[in-house]
């Protein structure tokens, strides 16, 4: 098994997570994505290895071609259910926990088809706690994001959770991070309403198996560029700082906030060790064997550089999460399996 030595991490890190979810049915939504697919593996592996007797039932749009994909989610603890999260029809068995984490995170999406970006993630939201409130579940698990915050302060260098900004509502794109503001929002309303408890991690940026490399995300472009052995090129100036967080760490953080994470009180979920667009290149680059050249296209303009790093504090100090895998680690283990074969 090509993940043992992180489903190995992750499991001895959720002990007590396991031990309140043995013998219950959990619900996931988006389980075909980045966040999703660390979900599926960690939760086969320790239900396997630890004899849960635990069900997860998957939503997907098309399960039959995800399994054919991925076989090795084929398994007798995992049943699909096909839907799309706006609208699918709620299975009939009893569920005692949702991770909600279906959200497309697409910039082409959300800025040319922006009503769809927003309705996804809020309508899907209201029609996943809708079920939460019909079938008493104990928590459910929103995977929010730091776009709630809005452009971070440049003299801000790591953004905490009672931070009061917001998405520009005028600004192009503005639909991705003000649906998550408005998912938050939704779970606060039923748990009002209705007692139904959420749980909200405000995700940020990650590396690891299973992360696209083909789209918009900076760490997946520059490693894809060594794999095939290509110059890294920089479409900007290399300044914004930004900062990751290994999958199998991601995995440890989502299951413990799902159990042991306080009611409608958000944590950041990411890495706090930040540095500049460029020096993550040169360290990414540092792995190639063949080409280690870097193109900066854009000259610095001298203002301050952009942010999008979070303080951790509150999960560190509340739930005694860390991050316990580096960035160089992260970077090897992630161009590691991409050159096995996902």
């Amino acid at each position: 098994m090509k993940l043992e030595n992180d489903l190995k991490h992750i499991v001895s890190h959720t002990s007590q997570v396991w031990e309140t979810l043995a013998g219950k049915t959990l619900f996931l939504t988006g389980g075909t994505g980045f966040f999703g697919k660390w979900i599926l593996e960690s939760f086969i592996y320790a239900n396997s290895t630890l004899a849960l007797g635990s069900k997860l039932i998957v939503l997907s749009r098309n399960p039959q071609k995800f399994v054919q994909d991925h076989p090795q989610f084929d398994n007798q603890g995992i049943e699909f259910l096909q839907g799309d999260v706006r609208d699918f029809v709620y299975p009939e068995a009893p569920v005692d926990y949702i991770l909600h984490t279906a959200s497309d995170v697409s910039p082409m999406l959300n800025n040319e088809q922006p009503l769809l970006m927003f309705d996804t993630i809020a309508g899907g939201t209201r029609h996943v706690l809708e079920m939460a409130r019909l079938k008493n579940v104990k928590a459910v698990l929103h995977t929010s994001s730091g776009a709630v915050y809005g452009r971070q302060p440049a003299e801000l260098t790591h953004i905490k959770e009672d931070f009061i900004g917001g998405q520009d509502v005028y600004e192009r794109g503005a639909a991705y991070g003000e649906g998550k503001r408005v998912a938050e929002m939704l779970g606060k309303i039923y748990y009002d309403t209705y007692g139904v408890e959420s749980k909200v991690a405000r995700c940020f940026a990650f590396v690891g198996p299973y992360l696209p490399l083909h789209t918009h995300f900076a760490i997946g472009n520059f490693i894809n560029d060594v794999l095939n052995g290509h110059k890294i090129v920089i479409k900007g100036d290399g300044t914004p700082y930004r900062s990751y967080l290994y999958a199998s760490d991601l995995a440890i953080w989502l299951w413990t906030i799902l159990v042991f994470g306080k009611n409608c009180r958000p944590y950041n979920v990411g890495s706090d060790v930040d540095l500049p667009i460029a020096d993550l290149a040169k360290t990414v680059a540092s792995f190639s064997a063949h080409n280690k050249e870097i193109d900066i296209l854009t000259k610095p303009s001298g203002a301050p550089p952009a942010r999008y790093v979070p303080n951790i504090d509150r999960a560190k100090t509340e739930l005694n999460l860390q991050v316990n895998i580096s960035l160089d680690e992260a970077i090897e283990k992630t161009i590691a399996f991409n050159m096995a074969g996902s």
